[in-house]
């Protein structure tokens, strides 16, 4: 293998071309993560007094609207933001009756 020298016209650094502009500068700069980045999902069950695992997610469960409003006030205390909502019902106009 041979070797190339090194263009001595070439600069040793960078020079701060990807801090030039505002756009870049937030394209490449430290991502973080915070608490306002986060989802809880909610599942939404018929009924009352219902409470169900949710196998494929561990320490998540569905829950009917009187368990939910009481969680709620626990999420609040928690400083999270908003829930999505996952609405699971016999009737949903989205079910698939075939």
């Amino acid at each position: 293998m041979s070797f190339i020298p090194a263009n001595r016209l070439f600069p040793a650094t960078r020079l701060r071309r990807n801090r030039r502009d505002d756009f870049s500068r937030r394209l490449v700069r430290e991502n973080v993560l915070t608490t306002n980045d986060l989802i809880l999902p909610v599942f939404v069950l018929d009924g009352e007094n219902r409470r169900e695992a949710v196998a494929s997610m561990p320490g998540v469960e569905r829950l009917s609207i009187d368990l939910l409003l009481e969680e709620a006030a626990h999420w609040v205390e928690l400083g999270i933001p908003a829930l999505p909502n996952c609405l699971e019902s016999n009737h949903s106009p989205h079910r698939n009756t075939r």
